[in-house]
């Protein structure tokens, strides 16, 4: 590729736009729409270019297929070093489609303070672009603690009834777990001596020179971090509070894109970084994983709020990720970076539908609903699509994400497998139940004649649904990415 600067321009295009927004009045609503819209989409044509050109591109150092490097503080070692390899890149298209649709999802379901959402929401846009890109601690640590600010604002000025205790939950949990992994990140550059904050160079050196007992608790200081985004038992009860009183676009994004940033963390930084503390801690990567699935998809079983079941799966499905962690196979690593992008369309789909159902019966109640096959019968086929898919039917994304951890997972412990099966056994009941109270019988009375899905909503769903689908039938076009960071972590590893 040319000396283009895609990842600069991916990660502060949105910046501008919210800085854009801010200049604007605040009674030209449909112009700071728009101008959301334009700089949301920037991100996500450049993302198209990168994929166009990314079996062209030569390797650059650290073997990042993009790399970007401009010196900032350097008497500390601090640099701008931005880049993007098979393990960032589906995460940084991710990002930069489901917050496309969400900004337009906004435009009919966020009806105050628009100028102010919408420079929030750019602006989160920005903290998670730098967060997937970052090859240097300190940017990355920044870009980190920007995701937390204006995520704590739109939950708690947009949110429901509860935002405030939900904004100031999610604020408190993650601030601590950030703080921690700071510690972790300062360790590891004393630690090692490098004299510098890039990631990778930290990585050749931490295991040579910082001492086997240091390196567990450095690792354990850099998992409580990141295990608060994913989040992982028992760090997760910030996560249905957010999500219920949310606003629906801050749910998608939620769930699509921040809780990847706790997985991504695992990967980018703790597995390459101290391979030895991660093999050390195995089984508890394992036990804590079996533990999300499992208690997470008999909680989801249980919830009658509609998001809440979602949030509740979300959980559950984050258990993959941790177990093909812990398997520490190939196909399990992969499988693992495959549940990340592909729950993230799913649950921004199941979200988004969730949302479409709130807006026309104000009610997420699952007691209070059914029939809605025969009063909203786009909306309800979408829903069951989206219901199949996170439930694991063949032919869909979550099935090659699930199958690929358990494929992985099953040489090195068969009890694993049995557990995970289990798991996947109750998300199927609830998904199916679920569809059985909302989608058949008869409607009731004061749901009939409800609209059905606008233009502007199916312009929002079809690209994800299309996605979910390609994802199920053809995996080679995700895997490409994922093949070849999978065997170089595993290469770290030594094997496990």
């Amino acid at each position: 590729m040319s000396g283009f600067p895609y990842l600069t321009l991916m990660t502060f295009v949105p910046l501008a736009g919210t800085i854009l927004i801010l200049l604007l009045p605040r009674d030209r609503v449909e112009t700071i729409k728009r101008v959301a819209a334009l700089f949301s989409l920037v991100p996500l044509v450049l993302a198209f270019a990168v994929w166009a050109q990314w079996d062209q591109a030569l390797p650059r150092a650290y073997g990042m297929v993009l790399l970007e490097h401009a010196e900032w503080i350097p008497s500390l070692g601090i640099s701008y070093t931005m880049g993007t390899d098979g393990l960032s890149f589906p995460l940084v298209f991710l990002t930069a489609l489901l917050t496309f649709l969400a900004v337009v999802a906004s435009w009919h379901m966020i009806s105050h303070r628009q100028k102010d959402f919408f420079a929030l929401l750019l602006l989160l846009e920005t903290g998670m672009m730098g967060v997937f890109l970052a090859l240097d601690y300190v940017v990355f640590y920044v870009f980190w603690e920007l995701v937390l600010v204006p995520m704590y604002f739109l939950i708690g000025i947009w949110g429901g009834p509860r935002r405030e205790y939900a904004a100031i939950k999610f604020f408190i949990y993650t601030l601590v777990g950030s703080v921690v992994m700071l510690v972790g990140i300062l360790a590891l550059y004393f630690g090692t001596g490098a004299e510098t904050f890039n990631m990778m160079e930290i990585a050749a050196a931490a295991e040579s020179r910082i001492p086997a007992r240091t390196q567990l608790w450095i690792f354990l200081a850099l998992y409580l971090g990141f295990a608060v985004k994913v989040p992982v038992f028992p760090f997760h009860t910030w996560l249905p509070d957010a999500h219920v009183e949310a606003p629906t676009p801050i749910s998608v994004v939620l769930a699509a894109i921040l809780l990847k940033m706790g997985t991504y963390g695992f990967l980018r930084i703790s597995y390459p970084t101290l391979p030895d503390a991660a093999k050390h801690f195995v089984v508890m990567f394992a036990a804590l994983g079996l533990v999300n699935i499992i208690y997470g998809a008999l909680t989801a079983m249980a919830q009658k709020d509609l998001k809440k079941l979602v949030a509740y799966s979300s959980i559950s499905h984050m258990g993959f990720v941790l177990l093909g962690l812990a398997a520490g196979t190939p196909l399990a690593i992969a499988g693992a970076m495959y549940m990340n992008i592909s729950h993230g369309l799913i649950s921004g789909m199941l979200f988004l539908m969730v949302g479409a159902i709130y807006d026309r019966t104000h009610t997420r109640e699952i007691p209070a609903l059914r029939g809605l096959y025969v009063t909203v019968p786009v909306i309800a086929t979408v829903l069951a699509f989206t219901a199949f898919a996170n439930l694991g039917l063949p032919g869909l994304a979550g099935f090659i994400a699930e199958f690929f951890v358990l494929a992985g997972t099953f040489p090195v412990s068969v009890t694993w497998v049995a557990m995970a099966v289990v798991g996947m056994l109750v998300v199927a009941g609830f998904n199916l139940w679920m569809m059985q109270r909302i989608l058949m019988g008869e409607p009731k009375q004061e749901y009939a004649g409800l609209p059905d899905a606008r233009p502007i909503e199916l312009f929002t769903y079809v690209p994800v649904v299309a996605l979910i689908l390609v994802l199920g039938v053809a995996p080679g076009v995700l895997m490409r990415f994922l093949n070849g960071p999978a065997l170089e972590i595993v290469q770290r590893l030594g094997g496990m």
